[in-house]
């Protein structure tokens, strides 16, 4: 048996990187809406947290169905 560790550290360090990176904008987003919150209590728009959470929010997405796609196609 042969274990290719090449193949097996880049399958690490991909799956390390692309856990930070939805985690950390899964953060954000979430800051993002603490933000408008925030925002809106003091009656202001909010607008612009609304917006960072959105767009993190829809990283998240993106990255999750990206990793569901490579799954479902091998």
């Amino acid at each position: 048996m042969h274990v290719n560790w090449g193949a097996l550290a880049s399958v690490f360090f991909i799956a390390l990187v692309a856990v930070v990176v939805v985690t950390g904008m899964f953060a954000i987003g979430v800051r993002g809406l603490s933000a408008r919150v925030a925002a809106r209590d003091t009656g202001e728009s909010g607008s612009a947290g609304l917006t960072t959470a959105m767009l993190c929010f829809g990283v998240c997405v993106v990255v999750v169905g990206y990793g569901i796609y490579l799954i479902v196609a091998a």
